[in-house]
């Protein structure tokens, strides 16, 4: 997985190289993104359902909440 961030915007990528433009983005792998999406919804995390949307973290979110999503994380990545 790639990770491309920009302050507390991030974006994750099913991908073993760098994204940094549209080809990058066309090679990544679409299907995997769908499975994590939804093993991560079924636990209660919402990510954007598309593999090309940014997520964001604020202050509204705890430490808890974050413990709670890399948690969720850890098991959708074990899963897929």
């Amino acid at each position: 997985m790639a990770c491309n961030r920009v302050g507390s915007m991030m974006t994750g990528f099913f991908t073993e190289h760098p994204v940094t433009n549209a080809d990058d983005l066309a090679h990544c792998d679409k299907e995997r993104y769908a499975r994590f999406f939804h093993a991560m919804l079924d636990r209660g995390i919402a990510f954007a359902p598309s593999y090309c949307e940014a997520a964001f973290v604020s202050l509204a979110h705890t430490d808890e909440d974050i413990e709670t999503t890399v948690r969720a994380a850890r098991e959708a990545f074990a899963g897929l």
